[in-house]
């Protein structure tokens, strides 16, 4: 397995250059693909878009395999990341054929039983056209133990604009969560993708094999990637929450705590800074890179005390985390509320929840946003909801909010970058 260094680049951050998940993820891959000791074994898998997820530039080192070499002058021929077929090539690029491209992952994930060789096949493909097209297929390599990593590129409901809604993924999160083989992710920045990809390297091929695979959805939204915090919360980013900013204020002010993931950690901030700038409220602000493994972690807990009821019942891992934090938590995330439910049970305060229901709004990621009512000035009017609810602010400082921020019109809507393929 690599060592730490392989994972430097993604952990020092992208400086003052934005780039989104989908391409921090992929400039990790180029680190992997430079280890000798791993690089030989990654089969990486685009059934379509290779050039819209930055990969175009393994095309003349890795090349694409076909088992008879390259039989026609393609049509980017003059490029200098031309495609280029080999027979000793390592992509599996199986044109727009989510079906090939399953099972070719099929057959690499479960080659350390059937051949003797395990093998990391990684493949990458539009979210919304991955376990919504392929379930049963993914379904049936988890069940004959495949193990690698799925990534769900362009992901989320209202960040891969302009490509209508057929696009628009807000539910692949609560598809993964019905398949236990699947270990499901939902990072927001790339020193998280890193430790969740080191730590599934390690869980599928290091010395105690497990038989899993993982679900990473990764975004096209441009933004700068912060380098990772020194005191860097590893277990909370495997576990599925971790804090990134503690809010600071007045030792009477109300406080808060906000819990996003993917692209919405960036609309918590904006949220944490309008709260107490406008209406002096604090509130810290939580990655949650997975909301499936906190529900599995929390069942898990119930389970083990239902089996064991003589035995002090074990808390589950963000009911520790939320504890003692003080006022109502707010949740959002680029999928439908009901991935953002799934947690309720054990986080130990008032929860209020924010979801992409629906199928999507085609317009700029920042009016879909505000048209779902997701976006930062959302989630602060949901947060004095919540303190309303309390009774610790006036029911009339939501009212005002709401107009201050003009909730209602989708083109006041501002949370969030433009541009950005990968």
């Amino acid at each position: 397995l690599p060592d730490d260094k392989v994972y430097k680049s993604a952990r020092k951050g992208s400086g003052s250059q934005k780039i989104a998940t989908t391409m921090a993820f992929v400039r990790l891959l180029k680190d992997l693909l430079r280890d000798k000791g791993v690089a030989p074994f990654i089969v990486p898998i685009v059934p379509d878009e290779a050039r819209t997820f930055g990969m175009d530039s393994f095309f003349p080192t890795i090349k694409i395999y076909n088992p008879n070499g390259q039989q026609y002058t393609p049509v980017d021929h003059d490029l200098m990341l031309s495609y280029r077929e080999s027979t000793n090539g390592q992509i599996v690029h199986v044109g727009i054929n989510e079906a090939g491209a399953t099972a070719a992952f099929t057959a690499a994930g479960t080659s350390y039983a059937t051949h003797g060789q395990p093998m990391v096949p990684i493949y990458i493909f539009y979210s919304m056209f991955g376990y919504q097209r392929t379930g049963d297929a993914i379904w049936a390599a988890a069940d004959q133990l495949a193990r690698g990593f799925y990534i769900g590129a362009t992901a989320g409901k209202t960040t891969l604009t302009g490509e209508g809604t057929q696009h628009m993924d807000g539910h692949s999160h609560l598809l993964t969560a019905t398949n236990e083989g699947l270990i499901s992710y939902d990072p927001a920045y790339g020193y998280e993708i890193s430790y969740i990809v080191q730590d599934a390297l390690r869980r599928m091929y290091g010395d105690d094999p497990e038989d899993i695979s993982y679900y990473l959805t990764v975004y096209n939204e441009p933004m700068v990637q912060p380098a990772q915090p020194e005191n860097v919360d590893v277990e909370g980013i495997l576990k599925g929450i971790h804090l990134v900013s503690e809010g600071t204020g007045a030792q009477d002010a109300k406080r808060a705590q906000l819990l996003a993931s993917g692209v919405g950690l960036s609309w918590a901030l904006e949220a944490q800074q309008l709260l107490a700038a406008d209406w002096g409220v604090v509130a810290d602000v939580w990655s949650v890179t997975s909301w499936n493994e906190l529900a599995r972690d929390g069942r898990r807990a119930d389970e083990d005390a239902f089996a064991h009821p003589d035995q002090q019942p074990r808390v589950p891992f963000v009911t520790q985390r939320l504890q003692g934090r003080p006022g109502p938590a707010v949740a959002v995330s680029d999928f439908m509320r009901a991935v953002q439910e799934q947690i309720r049970p054990y986080v130990p305060m008032d929860y209020y929840p924010l979801g992409a229901d629906g199928f999507g709004f085609s317009d700029t990621r920042q009016a879909a946003r505000r048209y779902l009512k997701i976006d930062g000035p959302s989630i602060v009017v949901r947060t004095l909801q919540a303190l309303a609810d309390r009774g610790e602010v006036g029911r009339e400082l939501v009212g005002q909010a709401f107009g201050k921020y003009r909730l209602d019109d989708v083109n006041a809507g501002a949370s969030g970058e433009v541009g950005g393929d990968a």
